[in-house]
This record gives structure tokens, C-alpha cells and sequence, in this order.
């Protein structure tokens, strides 16, 4: 990457005051300056939205275990046994009370 030395800061400004004018100079520097000063303030404060916090965070507590839940026993009344499924019904969709 070629250097710029101090007589192309010079050339430069010259081309600078030739085109925009001695009035217009220190307007556009002064704009340059805050555009800068802007960029660098919201570089910072990305930075620091971003930043990581690598200090050691103590472990977080585990919730309790739910209590063992017991599985429920089904039992089938005697009289119900010897009754027909719902499916061998005759197309009702209701389901037989009593035997």
C-alpha cells in the first residue's frame, strides 16, 4: 500500500480549495469531523452491546423433579366382561349401560 506523504496531503488540499471554494472548505471539514466522531461513537457502543461477560456466572439451580406418578390399575366389572364391544354393537355410537 503506497504511503501518503506530507506533499500529497498538500496536493490534495489544493485540488480541495480549487473545486469547492474557500467558503465552502471549512463547512465540509466541519461535517467530515462530526461524520467521524459519529461513526466512532456507534462503533463503541456496538462494541459494548456485543461485548461478552467472561466472568464465571454461579450455576443456576435445578427445579425440582416432579413426584412419581403411579400407574393406575383398570379393572373391568365381571358383568361388563361377557358384554359385547362397542364395535359388535348395532351401529350405535353410544355405549351400553348395564347388561
Amino acid at each position: 500500500m503506497p504511503d501518503i506523504g506530507p506533499m500529497e496531503i498538500i496536493l490534495v488540499l489544493a485540488i480541495a480549495l480549487l473545486v469547492l471554494g474557500p467558503s465552502k472548505l471549512p463547512e465540509i471539514g466541519k461535517s467530515l469531523g462530526s461524520s467521524i466522531r459519529e461513526f466512532r461513537k456507534a462503533a463503541t457502543d456496538v462494541q459494548e452491546s456485543v461485548r461478552i461477560d467472561t466472568t464465571a456466572q454461579p450455576p443456576a439451580p435445578a427445579a425440582p423433579a416432579p413426584p412419581p406418578v403411579a400407574p393406575v390399575a383398570t379393572q373391568v366389572p365381571a358383568a361388563a366382561a361377557g358384554a359385547p364391544s362397542q364395535s359388535q354393537s348395532a351401529g350405535s355410537n353410544e355405549p351400553r349401560v348395564g347388561a
